[in-house]
């Protein structure tokens, strides 16, 4: 017999994507246990698409529910990254070395921007702000949404605090298009599609390096301001961030937010690559209604940045 205490919290890590809000949705409606409430970690730099969806979320699914949705933050990544003051964790930029050599900055931003200001909430919601501690029979669990098609993700995490408990009820969910293995992306997107959130967003930076060229596009032909923002950025960010400049540590290269290493407004984002031509093929025969690719709506989930994926796709 069990003596593991029940949880003290139930919550959500929600990025809003599209397994995130399809978890949210399912629990307001009753399919799934009532969450006690959902985070969404901000990094500032979200496009207004993103913003706009969680306003809606917030205003017609979570409110009625009962369920609060908490936003969280530990500052605005795009201004950290120009503010020779500020403490920035670092992007997984391109660089492009002065001897033509290639490599990518270690990615910093997905903990400190999203997984801290999370785990800093939880401890508030729990009533052990830090430097309390927290009691081992005192503990969030914490949904995380990864589908089916995405398992392994699951299987490589672990919780590294012991009042975070994560769980992954999408992989459990019985209904999905293949019996007996949870639900799958394509599933959570029909499911909004029914439920009227079918043009639920990709939760990421406006400016993420791990953004693929139909994304890319899509924010050239269909947010001509955000791309804008994005080229400055990819401009100014060129040498590495402001702080290390100001501390005489410029970066031994350049840096560049596409892949291809030069700068935006040049890249060839209009080239179809292999990766996005086999996304293209599965939502075919898996008749999925999208108009990017699957690996491009990806967002940048807390405990489960789908970046990796991108490189993959690399030009």
């Amino acid at each position: 017999m069990s003596t593991r205490p029940n949880p003290t919290l139930r919550i959500l890590s929600l990025g809003a994507g599209v397994q995130s809000t399809t978890l949210l949705l399912l629990s307001a409606e009753g399919r799934l246990p009532k969450l006690d409430a959902a985070i969404f970690a901000d990094t500032g730099w979200e496009p207004r698409s993103v913003y706009e969806h969680l306003n809606r979320l917030e205003r017609e699914v979570a409110e009625p529910a009962g369920i609060p949705i908490h936003r969280v933050n530990s500052g605005n990544i795009r201004a950290d990254a120009l503010n020779p003051e500020a403490r920035f964790a670092q992007m997984p930029l391109y660089v492009r070395g002065h001897g033509g050599g290639q490599g990518m900055l270690r990615r910093a931003c997905t903990a400190e921007y999203k997984v801290k200001p999370i785990k800093v909430k939880v401890r508030e919601l729990l009533g052990y702000p830090h430097p309390k501690p927290v009691p081992t029979d005192r503990y969030v669990e914490q949904w995380i949404g990864i589908s089916s098609d995405e398992s392994s993700r699951a299987a490589r995490m672990s919780d590294d605090v012991q009042y975070m408990r994560s769980q992954f009820p999408l992989l459990f969910l019985p209904g999905g298009a293949k019996p007996g293995v949870g639900w799958s992306r394509s599933d959570c997107i029909r499911f909004l599609a029914a439920s009227g959130f079918q043009s639920t967003p990709k939760s990421a930076c406006i400016g993420c390096p791990y953004t693929g060229n139909a994304r890319w596009r899509k924010l050239r032909d269909e947010r001509p301001d955000e791309w804008a923002d994005a080229i400055k950025f990819d401009e100014q960010i060129r040498h590495g961030n402001a702080r290390a400049i100001a501390n005489g540590t410029p970066l031994e290269g350049e840096a560049f937010l596409h892949r291809s290493r030069v700068p935006l407004d040049q890249a060839p984002i209009d080239r179809v690559t292999a990766h996005e031509w086999s996304s293209r093929q599965t939502d075919v025969f898996e008749q999925v209604a999208d108009a990017e690719t699957e690996a491009d709506q990806r967002g940048c989930s807390p405990w489960a940045c789908r970046g990796e994926d991108e490189e993959d796709d690399a030009a």
